[in-house]
Parts: C-alpha cells; structure tokens; sequence
C-alpha cells in the first residue's frame, strides 16, 4: 500500500498513476478498481491525469468502454488485456458499483472524498478493500491533500498503518508543492499570492500540512474589509470591466434562518461583487415571500442584467411558488434549483477570489458584509471542516450568495 499525502499540484497523483501503469503490465488479475468522489473525477485525475493518466500512458493501447455497466479502461499490456473499473466512492450507496468483482489494484485519488463508516457492508472504504482479498498480488495507491488532524482517515488508516504497519508493506511520503518540478519560481509565487497566508487553505493547498479549520473563515475579509468594499467613490471604485451579468442565489429560512437574497455580478474582468440584498429573519407566508422576491428582482433588474435565479433546492414547493410569481409578473428570470455543491468547496472558491482580489462587497449590503465578517468555523467538531451554523452567525446571506456563484466557480478560477 502507497499513499501519498500533501499539496495540490505536487505531483501525487501522476506518480501514482505512474506506478499503476507499471503495476498493471505485469499483474496477475484482470480487474482493477479507480475510484475518486466522483465518477467524472475518477475519470479525470486517474484517467487524463493532465497527460499522465492511464490513458495516456497505456496510448494506442487501451480503450473506454463499459463494463457490466461500469465505466471501465480496456488495457492491452505485456500479460494480457486488463480491465480498469472507474468509479465514485463518495456518496453512501457508491459501493453497489463495485459489488461482484475481485480486485487488484485499487487507486484512489482523494481518498478522504469516499465514504466510509463502521458497517464493512456499505463503506466503500472497506468494501474496496475487502474486493482485493482474493487478489493473487493486491496493490493500493491513495492520494489526498491534507486536511484536519483529527480526520478518520489518519486515524482508522493512514497514522495507524504507519505506526503498526501493514503486513504485505506500507510506504508514506509527504509532498509539497515544490516538490512538482515543473512550475517555476515565478508561477510558484503568482500560485502562493492566491491564498491568505494564515488560512487553513494555505497550510493545506501550498505547505501541504494537516490543519485544522479553527477561527474566522474569512480571515482577511475580517483583517481588511475596505480592500473588497466598495462604493463607487474614488476611494473604493467599482472593479474595472462593468457589470456584464447578474444571478440572484435565494436561501429559505425556517426555524432560526432567515429568507435571503443575494444579487450577485460578474464583471468583465473576472470579478464578482455583491450587489444587492435582502434578508428577512421574520416568519413569511409563501405568498408574502413570492412578493418580496419579484420586488427584489425588478429591482435588480432595472439596473443589472440578471438571467437566473437559483435556489435552495431543499424547497421544491417554494421555488414553484417564486417561479410562478416571476411568471406572472412577466419578469424574464429563469428561477431553478441551486447545484448546492459541498459547502467548504464554495468557502474555497471565495477565499481564493479575495485572495487574488477579485471579490467584492457594495457597501450597501450590511448583511452579507457583517455575515463575511463573522463566520467562523464549529469548534464542536474538531474532526471536521464544518461552517458554525447554531443560529448565533448570518449563514444565510452566505447561502444565498454561494448558490449565486457556484455555477460559475469553474470558470472563473
């Protein structure tokens, strides 16, 4: 068993892949197991790898294909033809995919992403490994970047192999990014200028430690809110490039949470900026809600040019209702679900736009500025990357602000 551990674009996966490839020349069973969160990012870090997947390094000698339905790499190598399974781990049914076969290999990028848990019947974690028992010469590569000390996978794998060893042999190494000899000193500093240097996202990201996330999650909104506050005065100008485009992100209260809005443009120079917003902590009937969104939106849209609407899907009934509202109004606004993708992969995308300076609040917008300010990480769960979420902060302008941006958090980074 390998597992490489450390920072991003350090080169872990592609040794990996590198030692799979060579693994599979020789290897005595027929059927190996990829896996990452996802299918697609299976397929992607595994599979292309940046040119040194396994397709690429088995070129001219394999082909995708399907396998009882599993997305599968047909390989041509020196003992015979293999069959690579790709599949995602990270939700808690994944294991039903890789059920019936027996495994040689399994590698794993981003090992923490899969699900595990103490039943060996459901984990993927323990259902992979369990596929190799009958394995005539069983291989394991995990990749990760770091994350919380605590984590379970440190402790149930990673720390107790390396501490008590693993019959068949073990092999730890830690990367950096430094350790990826492509990039260059220049474009190691324009990477590093990205992060805030006390976040958890730097230590992790850049000097590939474990961190735990503790403290503002925002830290250098918090440390300097005029950097990103802007009114239009000379002082705090507007980002260059104009509003080309505007989104609306809707979160629903209940309970202790609030109703928010969040209209948020797109500049043509790649910034975002928070432009308008509404939050209301009081109780609203679905039709009082319906009225205050198309009040919201014709105001924004008399100034911006706002195409969607995208909601907490968490609340079908609701969205029908502020959709016909807009309908009925004759507002041109497409109203649908938000794609709600993980939260700490929305905190990310936000971190690393301010860190590069292109995220930005109009002063107007208290609530999304005092929610920025005072964010902070749920120091209950130690073992976890979870949002304090008890009532006591504004998460929901937050929400309403993330479902607004995430459609566009890949092209924009």
């Amino acid at each position: 068993m390998c597992v490489a551990e450390g920072a991003i674009r350090s080169g872990k996966t592609i040794d990996h892949c590198i030692i799979a490839a060579a693994y599979l020349e020789t290897a005595p069973d027929r059927f190996h197991l990829a896996s990452g969160a996802t299918i697609a990012n299976a397929k992607l870090n595994i599979g292309v790898c940046n040119g040194f997947g396994l397709e690429n390094l088995f070129r001219g000698r394999c082909r995708w294909g399907k396998y009882r339905d599993n997305e599968a790499l047909f390989v041509q190598t020196r003992t015979g033809e293999k069959i690579v399974v790709f599949a995602g781990g990270g939700r808690s049914d994944s294991y039903k995919r890789i059920l019936g076969n027996s495994y040689g290999l399994w590698i794993a990028t981003e090992i923490n992403e899969h699900f595990d848990g103490p039943d060996s019947r459901t984990s993927f974690v323990k259902v992979a490994a369990g596929r190799q028992i009958a394995a005539r010469r069983p291989m394991t590569l995990w990749d990760l970047n770091p994350c919380g000390p605590g984590a379970p996978i440190y402790r149930d794998y990673i720390d107790k192999y390396r501490r008590d060893g693993l019959a068949g042999g073990f092999l730890y190494e830690h990367f950096t990014i430094r350790d990826n000899a492509t990039i260059t000193p220049e474009r190691l500093k324009e990477i590093e200028s990205r992060y805030d240097v006390g976040s958890v996202w730097y230590r992790r990201d850049i000097l590939g430690e474990r961190a735990a996330a503790e403290g503002l999650i925002y830290r250098q909104f918090a440390d300097a809110p005029e950097r990103f506050i802007v009114d239009g005065s000379a002082e705090h100008p507007m980002p260059p490039g104009g509003i080309r485009s505007a989104v609306i992100g809707v979160d629903f209260g209940g309970g202790r949470s609030a109703h928010a809005f969040c209209c948020l443009g797109f500049t043509g120079g790649g910034a975002v900026v928070v432009l308008d917003e509404y939050r209301q902590q009081e109780a609203l009937n679905p039709n009082a809600l319906a009225a205050d969104f198309v009040e919201f939106v014709r105001r924004c849209q008399a100034r911006w040019l706002v195409t969607d609407a995208w909601c907490d899907s968490a609340e079908q009934t609701l969205i029908n209702g502020l959709r016909a509202a807009a309908a009925a109004a004759r507002l041109p606004v497409n109203v649908g679900s938000a794609r709600k993708k993980p939260i700490n992969d929305r905190i990310r995308a936000v971190c690393l736009l301010m860190g590069e300076g292109r995220f930005f609040v109009r002063a107007e917008c208290r609530n999304t500025v005092d929610a920025l300010l005072n964010a902070v990480w749920d120091r209950s769960k130690p073992t976890q990357d979870v949002r304090l979420d008890d009532g006591t902060t504004n998460i929901d302008s937050l929400d309403a602000m993330e479902y607004a941006l995430e459609r566009e958090i890949a092209y924009l980074l």
